[in-house]
């Protein structure tokens, strides 16, 4: 059997190999990762709830024969319930409030097998692309603890970069699973919009513009866990286009000769720092190299008139989403209870008027076609998924800052994210490249829409020709 100290250097798939030869039993899995939590969380704060006694209870009993069978895994605390686990969201106006049930994509993890283990920090209600919060403190990055872990799924990417847990629950709803997928040197796809179904539970998830997946050291653990999750329930008033063939098996096919746009261009026109410059065009020439099609190409939409035009029908969906939480718990935010920024998005959100609303989401909808357009001729586009290294905790900082100067700084750090979640289209980071601090650079891939088979099939191809599994971060398992 494995020793102990080695289950971090498997996969999520190569845990569940050893649970199918014997090899070790879910129990063990479990303990190892709550000794593994044990060592690093005083450091990183990325698990913020311990569910270690009901772990300890499901390894034992019989779990679903799913491909990630006695794995252990991690919720993140915002938008998916756990029956019998709090749910902060990030918050303190949250603390307190408990679950009663399992949300429907909850279910589908336990379905694939994992065993969860407990929730993972996220900034308030997720808004951020750091996490920080007065609620639950910052989470830090396992390359150098100084830096963030990206937002808002940073709790998760920091557990699976330190060997924690071989892969995680995270979500996106402007850069959230790619932006601590590059800051911690992992793998995280956004999915098409509604490949992943939320429902009965997805009432915030801004029609579509937030998705939920994993962030994964692997690729093929990301194709797996989608295989697992991503089929559309009966009831889906808008389900993605299906999938050609399992996921799994895109990543054992080549891509063919792709037609790649790559680009630094950023919705400022600012340039981006010299060094994340340099890995850009070093990727690009790489993927030359591999025998595609290599064009610089930028979007060349309207990134002012689209960011604009999304304005009002996201603070308006943040003001319904806190209506019911504020029903769940009972009583308006006190002001010490809401950190300045989404206090900010709460008062905008209700200024909206219905008129207001949909004005908004019909040139969305409109502006999204230039988007759209520009994958007529192109297979994939290439940008990094950060306009700078990764920042220092603090930098960032949502609860002290202005929130005026919160956006400005995350408008030039994070550039590249959001347009793809506004368009629905499948969007990957890959951790290609390390800045001369030893932080990771994360470059991302964006595709037509519903193809992520195409992603999965390059991704493959560029986790053999530029291995990232045998880098470590500082902090590891």
């Amino acid at each position: 059997m494995p020793k102990m100290t080695t289950f971090s250097e498997y996969d999520g798939l190569g845990l569940a190999e050893l649970v199918r030869k014997r090899a070790v039993t879910p129990g063990e899995l479990v303990e190892a990762a709550i000794d593994r939590i044990e060592d690093h969380n005083p450091t990183l704060n990325a698990v913020v709830y311990k569910g270690y006694e009901d772990a300890r209870r499901w390894a034992t009993e019989a779990l679903p024969d799913g491909p990630f069978k006695g794995v252990p895994f991690l919720i993140k605390d915002l938008g998916m319930p756990v029956a019998g686990w709090p749910r902060s969201h990030g918050s303190k106006f949250a603390r307190g409030v408990v679950d009663t049930e399992d949300g429907g994509l909850t279910a589908r993890f336990r379905a694939a097998g994992v065993i969860p283990l407990g929730k993972t920090n996220t900034p308030e209600y997720g808004i951020t692309g750091t996490t920080e919060s007065a609620a639950l403190g910052p989470c830090r990055n396992p390359w150098n603890p100084n830096h963030i872990s990206g937002g808002s799924s940073g709790g998760a990417a920091s557990a699976v970069a330190a060997g924690i847990v071989p892969l995680a629950h995270a979500s996106d709803g402007l850069g959230s699973i790619r932006i601590p997928a590059a800051c911690c040197g992992l793998v995280g796809l956004k999915v098409t919009r509604d490949r992943n179904p939320n429902m009965p539970d997805g009432f915030d998830y801004a029609l579509g513009n937030v998705v939920d997946h994993v962030v994964s050291r692997t690729v093929r653990d990301s194709a797996a866990m989608l295989d697992a999750t991503g089929y559309p329930e009966p009831g889906s008033p808008y389900p993605a286009p299906p999938k050609e063939r399992p996921y799994l098996e895109e990543v054992q096919r080549s891509p063919g000769k792709l037609r790649i746009a790559w680009s630094s261009e950023t919705p400022s026109g600012r340039p981006i720092d010299p060094e994340i410059q340099d890995a850009l065009e070093r990727t690009a020439a790489l993927l030359k190299g591999l025998g595609h099609e290599v064009i610089e190409k930028g979007l060349g939409i309207d990134y002012r008139a689209l960011f604009a035009s999304r304005g009002p029908a996201a603070a308006a969906n943040f003001a319904a989403g806190m209506a019911r939480l504020i029903e769940q718990v009972g009583h308006e935010p006190e002001p010490d209870e809401l950190e300045p920024l989404t206090w900010a998005s709460l008062k905008a959100g209700r200024r909206q008027t219905g008129a207001d609303v949909m004005r908004s989401l019909q040139e969305t909808r409109m502006l999204n076609r230039q988007t759209l357009a520009f994958f007529e001729d192109v297979d994939v586009y290439l940008t990094p998924v950060l306009g700078t290294p990764v920042p220092e905790i603090g930098f960032i900082d949502p609860v002290n800052l202005e929130p005026k100067e919160v956006n400005r700084r995350q408008a030039r750090v994070f550039p590249f994210t959001p347009p793809f979640n506004f368009s629905g289209q499948p969007s990957m980071s890959l951790p290609l490249e390390m800045d001369s601090n030893g932080l990771p650079i994360g470059m991302m891939f964006t595709g037509r829409y519903a193809d992520e088979a195409t992603l999965f099939r390059l991704a493959a191809q560029l986790e053999k020709e530029a291995p990232w599994k045998d880098r470590r971060p500082r902090v590891w398992g």
